[in-house]
């Protein structure tokens, strides 16, 4: 599963664009250096029913931001993204 294909699932979930999610996560605290990435998983699954993986996604844009790494970009199997750059506004508004 792509990164953005999991930032999707994430979407069609919860029901809130990752974006949302991001800024909740700012308002409590958690993208402050010092959380670890346990503590947000907890979060993420207590106040939104996401499992790990779904949560390292996001654990990934709250800590780093959008970007990835670009040698996920055009490679070919199930991890293979379009843009470097992560769609955080939600499915519906997506170019193209």
């Amino acid at each position: 599963m792509s990164f953005q294909a999991y930032l999707d699932a994430i979407e069609d979930k919860t029901g809130l664009t990752p974006r949302e999610l991001v800024d909740a996560a700012k308002a409590g605290g958690y993208d402050d250096p010092s959380v670890k990435a346990g503590e947000i998983l907890e979060w993420l699954k207590t106040d939104y029913g996401l499992g790990r993986g779904h949560g390292m996604a996001l654990v990934h844009v709250i800590k780093k931001g959008p970007k990835i790494d670009p040698k996920h970009v055009g490679s070919s199997g199930s991890h293979r993204d379009e843009s470097d750059t992560l769609w955080l506004d939600g499915k519906a508004s997506r170019p193209g």
